[in-house]
């Protein structure tokens, strides 16, 4: 074997490592691309499932919350007639008094804010 042949065997060595370095180099960057990419396409993927989660519980917070307000508005048109039925009462006993000589309690102020104003 004469020099150049040794040269030329240990020169095709050291290429053969050093591209096997590049090549073990471009072969994990394309592993962690790839990696990158399914996982950018499973969230893609995952979106419209999460959004139509999303909007389902929003829904039924939704009808949740337009239960109680309708059950809200129901109970204050109960109260008010009551207290609309009260207040009738209780000026019909203030005239039965009146009307027998006798002198009413006097209201709270709150029921007369409550005359006066209506609210």
């Amino acid at each position: 074997m004469s020099w150049w042949a040794g040269i030329v065997a240990v020169l095709g060595t050291v290429g053969a490592v050093v591209a096997g370095l590049f090549a073990a180099r471009a072969t994990t960057r394309a592993a962690a691309a790839t990696a990158e990419a399914t996982r950018a396409a499973a969230l893609a993927q995952a979106e419209p499932n999460q959004r139509a989660e999303d909007r389902a519980a929003f829904d039924a917070i939704k009808k949740e919350l337009r239960d109680d307000l309708t059950a809200t508005k129901q109970e204050i048109v109960r109260v008010r007639g009551v207290l609309y039925s009260l207040s009738r009462w209780a000026l019909t006993l203030r005239d039965q008094v009146l009307e027998l000589g006798g002198t009413p309690r006097q209201t709270p102020d709150d029921v007369e804010d409550y005359y006066r104003t209506g609210v």
